[in-house]
C-alpha cells in the first residue's frame, strides 16, 4: 500500500550528516492495474526481500525512494559524495537474490527479459533546480 497521505503534504528527507549526492530514474510498468497492486505489494515493508534491501545499502546506497504515477515509476537514490554509480551497479548485479530479484520484477515491468537493474532504469538528467 503506497502512503497517499503525504502525496499533498510531502515526504521527509532523511539527514545523513555527510555531503551527498541524488540520482533519479525512471522506469515504466506493464500497463495493467493488477500488475502494477502486485509491483507495489512487492515493494512494501512487509514483502520486498531482506536481501535486497541489505545488497542496496552494501553497494553504498543511502536511500532509495520510488515514486509511481500510473504505470510510472521515478526512483530517488541518495549516496555518498563519492560514490561511484558504476562500479556500485556492476557489484550489486553479483549480490545474492539480485538476479532473482530482477527476474521477479521484470514480469511487471516494460522491460526486455535478463536486465540488471541498472539496464532497466534509466537515469535523468537534471534541467531545473532553484539556483542559488
Amino acid at each position: 500500500m503506497t502512503d497517499n497521505n503525504n502525496k499533498t503534504m510531502g515526504y521527509e528527507r532523511k539527514e545523513y550528516g555527510v555531503k551527498v549526492k541524488r540520482y533519479c530514474q525512471t522506469l515504466d510498468l506493464k500497463n495493467d492495474p493488477e500488475l502494477i497492486a502486485k509491483y507495489i505489494e512487492a515493494h512494501d515493508q512487509y514483502h520486498s526481500w531482506p536481501e535486497i534491501r541489505a545488497g542496496i545499502r552494501e553497494v553504498g546506497i543511502l536511500e532509495m525512494e520510488i515514486y509511481i504515477e500510473g504505470n510510472h515509476l521515478f526512483m530517488i537514490v541518495e549516496t555518498p559524495a563519492d560514490f561511484d554509480w558504476d562500479t556500485a551497479m556492476a557489484k550489486l548485479a553479483t549480490l545474492p537474490r539480485q538476479a532473482e530479484w530482477e527476474a521477479y520484477t521484470a514480469i511487471f515491468q516494460d522491460c526486455k527479459p535478463g536486465c540488471t537493474s541498472d539496464q532497466k532504469w534509466t537515469l535523468m538528467e537534471r534541467i531545473f533546480h532553484l539556483y542559488e
